[in-house]
């Protein structure tokens, strides 16, 4: 009984990757996933959320540290630049750094940038939130929209956040987590689990991105716990 145990306590720790038990990483996954879906991206968020995906972010944006100086913000897994560019409306005058692991994401924001004349004061690049290419007490916050769930190390890449914010900087993190009250608990299950993968399936032309988004969340450590990591990763 203690052996069928710990095999069930170890197969739960394992991160739940888009395309399941195959070979490649999970990290090399979720870049193949998002290059796949990038076109369709903002597109879906937007239709599945019911548009309300943007007055998430402008609470969180809200979160930032408030400086009359040109503060310099990262955005760890950036995708097509809409945290920075919806942060940048309301700080014009910060800086922002966009790192992010798909080719796919990272051309779309770019186009995003030039067309809205963004591309001055929001730099992107390819980057890995576990190896961050930048030196320690680099920036006066960091943020991250949706991205921490696809982390394949989660401790470590919010220690190298921690790591490149300054003394007395500042994380702000938007992420799904599960609802525990009734009735939105069922319906928020029974959305997810059902009708979001299939508008997925026909808006993306990828049968596992919108599944996989519904398993990510479900073992995604929300609440307490993720508050737990936060602590762990140096964060008070």
């Amino acid at each position: 009984m203690l052996n069928l145990y710990l095999c069930r306590k170890i197969r739960l720790l394992e991160p739940v990757k888009p395309y399941g038990e195959l070979v490649e990483s999970k990290k090399k996954q979720v870049k193949k996933m998002f290059d796949r879906i990038a076109p369709a991206y903002d597109t879906l968020n937007t239709i599945l959320s019911l548009g309300i995906d943007k007055s998430w972010r402008k609470k969180a944006i809200a979160q930032l540290p408030t400086s009359t100086d040109s503060l310099c913000i990262l955005d760890v897994a950036t995708g097509t630049c809409d945290m920075s560019i919806q942060a940048a409306k309301r700080y014009p005058h910060y800086h922002f750094i966009g790192i992010d692991l798909s080719d796919g994401m990272l051309a779309m924001g770019r186009k995003r940038l030039i067309k809205l004349g963004l591309d001055q004061n929001i730099k992107i690049e390819l980057g890995d939130s576990e190896e961050l290419g930048f030196q320690d007490n680099t920036f006066d916050a960091t943020m991250a929209a949706f991205g921490v769930r696809n982390f394949e190390n989660l401790e470590l890449g919010l220690r190298n956040m921690n790591r490149v914010i300054k003394k007395n900087g500042k994380i702000v993190i938007l992420e799904f987590s599960k609802p525990k009250a009734f009735p939105f608990k069922q319906l928020f299950n029974f959305y997810f689990k059902n009708f979001l993968p299939l508008i997925g399936k026909f808006g993306s032309s990828d049968d596992q991105a919108y599944k996989y988004l519904y398993q990510s969340v479900q073992q995604f450590p929300d609440y307490e716990r993720f508050l737990d990591k936060l602590r762990e990763a140096g964060f008070t």
